[in-house]
């Protein structure tokens, strides 16, 4: 694979340990891994990077995971990017179809739900 055909994911989390869990999975499957931990000038970070997926946490600061997200979808360049919610809360579904995420992950996930989710959405 060459270096244009590497998958970009960007993980929007606050959680440090969650970053470095999914940053470790995901690049042992051949991503290119970029994680922020707030969602301050989402377009900017996201632009810059064009990824093929975005993970995107629910209480991210300082907007928030809904708000960020529906930031993306407004934006003709980035809205067609799968954006894939987590978050621990019960209502994730709910909070993923408010947001106009494409997928919803629930918190705590395992790993093999990590890449099922991710690999449907590319």
């Amino acid at each position: 694979m060459s270096n244009n055909d590497q998958r970009k994911i960007i993980i929007f989390d606050d959680d440090e340990d969650i970053l470095a869990i999914c940053n470790y999975i995901l690049k042992e499957q051949g991503w290119d891994v970029y994680t922020f931990t707030d969602c301050n000038n989402i377009t900017d970070k996201v632009t810059e990077i064009m990824p093929d997926v975005i993970l995107m946490d629910n209480w991210i600061p300082d907007a928030g995971g809904i708000i960020a997200t529906q930031t993306l979808k407004k934006d003709e360049a980035l809205k067609d990017i799968p954006v894939v919610y987590f978050s621990a809360n019960s209502d994730i579904q709910l909070l993923a179809n408010h947001a106009g995420a494409e997928t919803y992950l629930a918190k705590p996930f395992d790993l093999d739900e990590l890449e099922k989710v991710i690999n449907t959405l590319v």
